[in-house]
């Protein structure tokens, strides 16, 4: 009876293996799927002072732009003067050249304080990215993993499905289907270990004349709370 106990026990370690494979089938792609949302997320918003800066780099392009025109615009104007024939042309061009600095000096203050903002987020730009680098190394290692580990699901379930159906041929009939019926009636679990007179799969105390008779008994005893195959285990050594 003590070779049928151990049948049974690698027959439930088969058993809660396949049921742990199922179970990462279905929730690692979903765990992968956050892990990739998280990551762009953090990226978004890690990236919200370098699209400050570049925006402003482009305000910066774009000044720098109205300048050029401002000048250019200006130099005609000079050389107008120069072919002017009487005062009120000459004057309007003054008032053009005038109006001209002025919007010159607007844009060029603007520049300076877009120079000066551009020199503030640069600082933060750089440290983003060193945030960001790092978080990505993390994520791409978390990734990797998790991808490594759903990739060797199918072989690993294969192999442990192999070994219980090598399993199977070993236990009677009539414990297969004992064990069977109690695994469906108790979340997959139709073998437990019990410990200090607690019963490792329902928590309930087991009465002690049960106990003792489970240490030292051949039998196949069962939990009277839960109903699984009891068998005694030492938690503080191995089994």
């Amino acid at each position: 009876m003590k070779e049928q106990l151990l049948l049974l026990i690698e027959l439930q370690e088969c058993d809660s293996q396949l049921v742990m494979f199922d179970s990462k089938k279905k929730y690692l792609p979903h765990k992968l799927a956050r892990l990739d949302e998280k990551f762009h997320t953090f990226k978004e918003e890690t990236e919200q002072n370098k699209i400050k800066y570049d925006e402003l780099k482009t305000r910066h392009s774009e000044s720098e732009n109205k300048i050029k025109k401002i000048n250019e615009g200006m130099v005609k104007t000079k050389e107008r003067l120069l072919e002017v024939k009487n005062n009120k042309e000459y004057q309007a061009m003054l008032k053009e050249i005038e109006t001209a600095e002025a919007s010159r000096g607007d844009v060029e203050t603007d520049i300076i304080k877009i120079l000066d903002e551009l020199d503030k987020l640069f600082v933060f730009v750089k440290k983003d990215q060193v945030t960001l680098d790092e978080y990505r190394k993390q994520y791409q290692e978390e990734k990797k993993l998790m991808e490594t580990e759903l990739n060797s699901i199918d072989t690993d379930y294969t192999n442990w499905e192999q070994k219980r159906n090598d399993l199977i041929k070993k236990v009677p009939a009539d414990l297969l289907s004992r064990y069977e019926k109690i695994r469906n009636r108790n979340n997959g679990v139709g073998v437990i270990s019990v410990w200090k007179a607690v019963c490792n799969g329902c928590h309930m105390n087991i009465p002690p004349q049960l106990y003792n008779e489970l240490q030292k008994s051949a039998e196949l005893l069962a939990c009277p709370n839960c109903n699984r195959i009891m068998y005694f285990q030492n938690m503080e050594k191995p089994v």
